[in-house]
């Protein structure tokens, strides 16, 4: 697979960096902590718990990790991880949250909607920093009353993923103009899911097209309910689904044989047999959280240390799976592409 981007890809996201940092720095106005977390050979303890392993939401844990890392919290230093994966079961999520509930952690980081709804639920003593949550105003995260830049004044703060739906449907109809029936896939136990594909919903309407969803709580399920629209949908647009998400490849193989475009809402799915993404990197998600959960292991409280969102976009092409599911791109759109993959 090769990289064709206007930029290589360390120097794209190097440039992001400096954009995560200053946005963190400009929405956290607090005095200074000093650096030197080591000078008493404190050792920190932090646990990881995330919903399931996809790309997404494992380039998030890793993304947090490095933001850690830059602020001198290093795994093999000053820093034990416990990592934890509830395999997109939510009966999993309510028991790794108590466990941690129940350790001596000195911080914890929850990745994805239904693994922190689980979190907050168990822990209320530790600061809980959270990461590639959709809306945490509605999954009941943070305060009802409370708007991106704002202070929880409680043990948790984080970063949003939420996306531009109606600029991502926008943007994706244009690859393929002459679909005008739209399937997507997303399981109804996420709550996540269901704020994203309500504004898809409004999105496609505006748009002049039809919406057809389809439920999967599993990995059957999602080849099941990807192989009901073979022949009733000419594209198909997957949303922030954990489920969808973990199982992209499934989807686009099916996509593939049925010449029926796929599109992901997260640039990570891109390689995995997308047409395109109009999304953020997770990575930069989870880095933007571990500068905030490096300001909580510095002395400032979670509650003080404002939730926000990742508010960086690109567009991510995949030639091959354009060229598989027989979707002929448009030049302007490749032109305007951050990122492509062949």
């Amino acid at each position: 697979m090769i990289d064709n981007s206007k930029k290589s890809p360390g120097r794209f996201r190097l440039a992001v960096f400096g954009l995560v940092m200053w946005m963190t720095l400009a929405i956290v106005s607090l005095p200074a902590v000093a650096a030197d977390v080591d000078s008493n050979g404190r050792l920190w303890h932090i646990g990881i718990a995330k919903i399931v392993s996809h790309a997404a939401l494992d380039a998030a844990e890793q993304g947090f990790e490095a933001g850690l890392a830059s602020a001198g919290f290093k795994e093999g230093r000053n820093v034990v991880y416990d990592r934890y994966n509830a395999e997109g079961d939510l009966a999993s999520a309510a028991t790794i949250a108590k466990k941690l509930a129940a350790g001596n952690y000195d911080l914890i980081h929850s990745i994805a909607t239904p693994m922190t709804q689980a979190v907050i639920k168990a822990v209320t003593d530790v600061p809980v920093v959270f990461s590639a949550v959709t809306d945490p105003v509605a999954a009941g995260i943070v305060p009802q009353n409370s708007s991106p830049g704002s202070k929880t004044g409680r043990n948790i703060t984080g970063v949003s993923d939420k996306s531009p739906v109606n600029l991502q449907m926008r943007t994706y109809a244009k690859f393929v103009p002459k679909a005008k029936i739209w399937g997507t896939i997303y399981n109804q136990a996420e709550d996540n899911s269901i704020s994203h594909v309500g504004e898809m919903r409004l999105a496609a309407r505006g748009l002049g097209l039809q919406l057809i969803e389809v439920h999967a709580s599993n990995a059957e399920e999602v080849v099941a309910a990807a192989r009901s629209l073979v022949g009733k949908v000419q594209a198909i647009a997957i949303t922030a689904d954990n489920t969808s998400v973990a199982n992209f490849e499934l989807i686009a193989n099916i996509c593939n044989e049925a010449k029926i475009a796929l599109f992901a809402g997260d640039v990570d799915s891109v390689p995995k047999g997308a047409v395109a993404a109009y999304g953020m990197d997770y990575y930069l998600i989870g880095y933007s959280a571990g500068k905030k959960a490096a300001l909580i292991l510095k002395g400032i409280s979670p509650g003080d240390i404002p939730w926000g969102l990742m508010e960086k976009f690109s567009l991510v092409i995949n030639r091959r799976a354009a060229a598989l599911q027989g979707v002929t791109l448009d030049p302007d759109m490749v032109r305007k592409a951050d990122k492509i993959f062949d």
